[in-house]
């Protein structure tokens, strides 16, 4: 099954759905602080969400880089942000 395919929830498709907006928007990935601001988080539930993710082939990060996270999942496939 390619990433492209695979389902998410609701909570991760608006995580996805951020990640891909911020990123054409600003030209780089959100860091995490961003998203915690955006979905008003704790930063443990956004670091966890980020890894649940990552395991799950949503999005992908390149160890020990800052601002690195990149979406797997086809752009039409994401939900509209809330």
């Amino acid at each position: 099954m390619s990433p492209s395919t695979k389902p998410f929830t609701p909570t991760q498709g608006q995580y996805l759905a951020f990640i891909h907006l911020y990123t054409r928007l600003h030209r780089r990935p959100p860091a995490e602080t961003d998203m915690q601001e955006y979905f008003r988080v704790s930063p443990p539930s956004v670091h966890q969400m980020v890894l649940t993710m990552e395991r799950a082939g949503l999005i992908r990060r390149q160890p020990r880089a800052p601002r690195s996270i990149e979406v797997l999942i086809d752009p039409k496939l994401l939900p509209k942000l809330i």
